[in-house]
């Protein structure tokens, strides 16, 4: 029977879970938020592009703030993103000024306050009315010479959004890009259905024009581009590790392994943080049960180090009773890698509507740990099995 399939059954320690769901909610409020306007007439597109882009459906269920007449600020707990939806720009002359002041007095304000501080502004436009009125281009112009800003075409289902966005092309407006979106799938007549598109793309135009102190938390906050989730995460646990173990780091007795729980709790909150999934103590209990998380078996000590080591042969030591610094970081980013699939199905599931079982999770990670440790091992060299594990950090994030 496997280590892992041992340790399945096991009651895992529930502050574990509490600790680990706490220090997420702490990750993510640390976060400077990422602050957008959607502006845009009624009708515009303006709600599904945010529920499309943002996870937790959030045109749906944030919390919407009156700031002015024709401004609303809307946030959600837990996501670390504030938009600010127009309202009423289709009125008269004198609400489309008071909504362009309105907006210059937000930018304005916020300018210097790296935690309110504007950072783009999505413009929409209905492609299927394929007109813009000349307020509209006023509006922009205006906007533009405060903060960038992005046109996305709403509704792009026809040719004819195409020879809207190329005459958008030739007004030659100050903006930092035009992006045709379907934000959803679109039902045609004869049940023929046009695909989603458009929105990985403008996550990536958003990405290069926001600062980098808002990439953590517009990687949170969108639900599109998973992949640049498990990226940023593997990125930061390859740092992570080599930060706790890479110099200079003494074998641990394996009677004092416990040390390792709080650093590995802090890492897993981090991650689940950077994915910005939603998950209750039930499921977090049930990953720490399928990893060792028990009272008396920590995730990774003296019961997961005796056994890991019968994996991979050779690796570590625990002659004298000791655990060596690269066996301590091989286990801990396997357990990172690992935790990061599950961040990666558990997200999927979220952005599909679907529950994410707790069994599934369970066997998510027993499947991955093992396979995660004896990849990682590949990649050992011989010098650093007996010493540190820094320059095979280097080497393996080249791989």
């Amino acid at each position: 029977m496997s280590l892992w399939r041992r340790l399945i059954g096991k009651k895992a320690n529930s502050q574990l879970a509490d600790d680990l769901l706490n220090q997420t909610a702490d990750e993510i409020d640390n976060m400077a938020p990422t602050n957008i306007i959607v502006a845009g007439k009624t009708g515009s597109g303006k709600s599904t592009l945010i529920n499309g882009l943002f996870r937790e459906n959030i045109a749906v269920t944030g919390v919407g703030q009156p700031v002015t007449q024709h401004l609303e600020k809307l946030t959600k707990e837990g996501v670390p993103l504030t938009l600010y939806d127009t309202k009423g720009l289709e009125l008269s002359v004198d609400a489309q000024r008071e909504v362009l002041s309105d907006l210059s007095k937000i930018i304005q304000e916020n300018k210097n306050d790296p935690q309110d501080e504007i950072h783009v502004v999505y413009y929409t436009l209905n492609a299927t009315m394929n007109r813009i009125e000349p307020y509209e281009i006023e509006l922009i112009e205006a906007l533009a010479q405060q903060v960038p800003v992005i046109l996305v075409l709403t509704q792009s289902i026809s040719s004819q959004s195409h020879e809207f966005e190329d005459y958008l092309k030739e007004l030659d407006l100050p903006v930092r890009g035009i992006y045709p979106v379907l934000a959803q799938d679109y039902l045609l007549q004869g049940d023929q259905i046009v695909e989603a598109y458009g929105l990985q793309t403008l996550v990536d135009a958003t990405m290069e024009i926001i600062p980098s102190e808002a990439h953590r938390a517009f990687i949170n906050a969108q639900q599109i581009d998973i992949d640049r989730k498990v990226q940023s995460a593997r990125s930061w646990a390859n740092r992570y590790v080599g930060t706790a173990f890479g110099v200079g780091f003494t074998p641990i007795p394996v009677a004092d392994a416990t040390v390792l729980i709080p650093m590995q709790i802090t890492m897993l909150a981090h991650l689940t943080a950077i994915f910005g999934v939603s998950m209750n103590k039930s499921q977090i209990l049930s990953i720490l049960a399928g990893i060792g998380g028990t009272g008396t078996a920590t995730i990774a000590g003296r019961y997961i180090v005796s056994n890991i080591l019968k994996l991979v042969p050779g690796v570590g030591s625990t002659l004298g009773g000791t655990i060596s610094g690269a066996t301590a970081s091989t286990v801990t980013l396997a357990l990172a890698y690992s935790y990061i699939e599950v961040m990666k199905y558990v997200t999927q599931a979220e952005k599909e509507g679907k529950d994410a079982p707790i069994r599934e999770l369970q066997r998510i990670m027993n499947q991955n740990f093992s396979g995660q440790f004896k990849t990682l091992n590949k990649y050992l060299p011989e010098e650093v099995k007996e010493t540190t594990i820094g320059k095979w950090l280097h080497r393996f994030s080249k791989n």
